[in-house]
C-alpha cells in the first residue's frame, strides 16, 4: 500500500503533466508569451515533485526489511520512481516543444502537420495512468506502451511529407527544419510513455519485461494449448544468455498440481527459429531428451521470435557438482556418458568434418582484447629459442588444423557447457538444454567445450575443485576411449586445439586477473605443443592433460 502523501503527490505529478500537455497544445494553436512564461516556470515545480517521489520511494526501499515489506510492495514503488522520472521528461519535452516555435517564421505553419492528433494520443496514454496501476490493470499498461507505436508511425508519415518538401527547394527550409523537432519532441513522449507503461507491467508481474517480449509471452501462451491466462501467471526470469535471449520460468500463481509450469525464451528470430529446428531434430533421433515445443511465436516487425518449452525438472550438472555430495557426482556422469555414447553411437556417419577451431578463437579475439588488451603475446627470443607471438602461434595453429579433420561426424549439442545439461536426480536422466548450435560435427567440440566449462568455474575451495576434476578427468577418459574404440587416431591433436580455443575464448568472461592469465597461458602452452610437434605423424600427438586441472 502507497503512504498518502505519496500518492497524493504521484496524483499531483500526473495532473501537473497532463495540464502542461493542454497547455502546450493550447500554445501551438496561439502563442502568447504569458503562456509561454508559465509553461516554462512550471518545470521547476515538476522537478521538485518528482524528486519528492523519488525520496519517498527510495526511502520505503531502504527500510524494505525493516517494515516487512513484501516484493509486490518493493515493485510498485520502484514503478513510481521510474513513473516519476518519465513524467518529468515529458514535462521537459513540453518546455522543449515550445521554446521551438520562436523559430518558425510563421506560426500558422505549423497547423499544416495536424500535431494535435499527436497530442491526442498523448493525452490517451496519459490518461490511462494512475487508473493502470492502481486497478494493476494489464490491458490499460498495454494500452500506454501502445502510444509509443501509434506516435512512431505519425512521427514516420510527417518526417517524410516534410522531406518530399525540402526536395522541392521550398522558400523557407528553416520552418521545416523547425517542424522535424517539434514532431521529435512529441515523438520522444511516446518513449517516455512506454517506458511508464512497463514500469506498471512490472509492478504487475513482478518482472521487467519489454512490450514486445509481453506481448510475444501472450501469444507463446495462447498458442501453447495450456489452459493458462497470462493474469494467472507468473513469470520469473533466470538467465539473461550471452546470446542476448531472455529466459523465464512461467508457472499459475496458484502453483496448483495441475499447472504446466514452462520455460519462456525470447530472442532474436534467426536463433530461436534454429534453436526451434534443433529441438525438432533431437526429438526424432532421442525422444525425451530435450525439452517438449508447447509453442512458438514470430514477431516479424520486431525481428524476435519466442519458444515455450518444457519446465525440465532437476538442476543442471554445473549445480549438481557444486551443491550435492560425490555419490550423486558419480550417477550423473555415468548416466550422461550412457546418453552420450549411445547418441554419438546412433548418429554416428562416416563422413569426414573438419575442425573449426581457429576461425571460432578468431572470432572472438576483438572480444578477449576488450576485456584483456594484454592477452596478445609479442614474438621474442629467450637464448637460443625463439617464442612465437600470438599472431604467429594463430597462422600456425590454422595451417595445422587445415591437416585435420575428424574421420566422422555425430550429432553434436553444440555449446556443451555443464549448465546446458539437466540432471534430474528422481528420473534418474539427463536432458540437454539450448540447443540452437546442434548440427553433425566433431565430437572433440562438445567435450572440450564440457572440460573447459569445468575448469573455468571460479571456485577454489579444494574439495569443490576435485570434483570439477574428477568429472573432467572421467568425461576426458571416456570420450578418449570412444575416440580409440572408432579408430580417431587425430582425436588427441584435435583435442589440443579445441581446448586452447576454449580456454583463451574463455577470458573474455573472466575477470580476475590471475585466473584469466592462467587460462590464457594454458592456450598458448597448449597451442605451442601443437606447433612444436608439427612435422610429425599427428596419430602420435599426446595431449599433455595437465592443463586440464586446476
Amino acid at each position: 500500500m502507497v503512504g498518502y502523501g505519496l500518492n497524493d503527490n504521484f496524483q499531483f505529478l500526473i495532473l501537473e503533466v497532463v495540464g502542461l500537455i493542454r497547455q502546450t497544445s493550447t500554445f501551438l494553436l496561439a502563442p502568447e508569451a504569458e503562456l509561454y512564461e508559465h509553461i516554462v516556470s512550471r518545470d521547476d515545480y515538476v522537478d521538485n515533485l518528482k524528486n519528492t517521489i523519488e525520496n519517498a520511494c527510495f526511502t520505503h526501499i531502504a527500510s524494505a526489511t525493516q517494515n516487512r515489506l513484501s516484493a509486490q510492495a518493493i515493485n510498485v514503488y520502484r514503478c513510481i520512481q521510474t513513473i516519476a522520472v518519465n513524467l518529468e521528461r515529458i514535462a521537459d519535452y513540453c518546455v522543449n516543444v515550445v521554446q521551438q516555435v520562436q523559430y518558425l517564421s510563421d506560426p500558422d505553419f505549423l497547423q499544416e502537420f495536424d500535431y494535435q492528433s499527436m497530442i491526442r494520443e498523448i493525452l490517451i496514454g496519459m490518461d490511462e495512468i494512475s487508473g493502470a496501476l492502481k486497478d494493476k490493470s494489464l490491458p490499460r499498461s498495454l494500452r500506454i506502451c501502445r502510444t509509443e507505436n501509434a506516435l512512431d508511425q505519425m512521427c514516420k508519415t510527417r518526417f517524410e511529407r516534410i522531406m518530399e518538401a525540402l526536395q522541392r527547394g521550398p522558400d523557407r527550409p528553416g520552418d521545416y527544419i523547425t517542424i522535424v523537432f517539434i514532431i521529435r519532441y512529441l515523438e520522444r513522449i511516446g518513449d517516455s510513455l512506454l517506458n511508464i507503461g512497463e514500469a506498471i507491467l512490472f509492478a504487475i508481474i513482478g518482472e521487467k519485461i519489454k512490450i514486445h517480449q509481453f506481448q510475444a509471452l501472450q501469444e507463446s501462451l495462447n498458442r501453447s494449448g495450456l489452459s493458462t491466462e497470462i493474469s494467472e501467471m507468473d513469470l520469473t526470469y533466470l538467465w539473461g544468455t550471452r546470446s542476448g535471449c531472455r529466459i523465464g520460468r512461467v508457472e499459475n500463481k496458484g502453483h496448483s498440481k495441475s499447472g504446466q509450469s514452462s520455460i519462456f525464451k525470447e530472442g532474436i528470430s534467426k536463433k530461436i527459429r534454429r534453436e526451434k529446428k534443433c529441438l525438432e531434430r533431437w526429438q526424432q533421433i532421442f525422444p525425451g531428451l530435450v525439452p517438449k515445443i508447447f509453442s512458438f511465436y514470430e514477431d516479424e516487425g520486431q525481428d524476435t521470435a519466442s519458444l515455450l518449452l518444457e519446465l525440465l525438472p532437476g538442476c543442471t550438472v554445473d549445480e549438481t557438482i557444486l551443491t550435492t555430495d560425490m555419490e550423486t557426482v558419480r550417477n550423473t556422469f555415468f548416466i550422461l556418458r550412457e546418453v552420450l555414447e549411445e547418441v554419438w553411437t546412433q548418429t554416428l556417419v562416416r563422413q569426414t568434418t573438419p575442425s573449426k577451431c581457429l576461425p571460432q578463437l578468431r572470432k572472438r579475439l576483438e572480444a578477449i582484447l576488450h576485456v584483456h588488451p594484454r592477452f596478445k603475446r609479442e614474438s621474442q627470443r629467450i637464448g637460443e629459442r625463439e617464442v612465437l607471438s600470438t599472431e604467429q602461434l594463430l597462422q600456425a595453429a590454422a595451417e595445422i588444423e587445415s591437416g585435420l579433420a575428424a574421420p566422422f561426424s555425430v550429432f553434436i549439442h553444440g555449446d556443451f557447457n555443464t549448465n546446458n545439461v539437466v540432471y534430474s536426480h528422481a528420473e534418474q536422466r539427463v536432458h540437454f538444454i539450448d540447443l540452437h548450435r546442434s548440427t553433425l560435427g566433431d565430437y572433440v567440440q562438445d567435450v572440450s567445450v564440457f572440460l573447459i566449462s569445468n575448469f573455468r568455474v571460479p571456485v577454489f575451495e579444494t574439495s569443490l575443485r576435485s570434483r570439477l576434476n574428477w568429472m573432467t578427468r572421467n568425461m576426458y577418459e571416456f570420450a578418449l576411449g570412444f575416440a580409440q574404440t572408432q579408430g580417431d587416431s587425430t582425436f588427441q591433436a584435435r583435442m589440443a586445439l579445441a581446448l586452447a580455443r576454449s580456454l583463451y575464448t574463455s577470458t573474455r568472461f573472466e575477470l580476475r586477473a590471475d585466473f584469466a592469465k592462467t587460462m590464457f597461458l594454458r592456450a598458448h602452452f597448449l597451442l605451442d605443443q601443437l606447433v612444436t610437434y608439427r612435422g610429425q605423424s599427428w596419430d602420435g600427438f599426446v595431449l599433455p592433460t595437465d592443463v586440464l586441472y586446476y
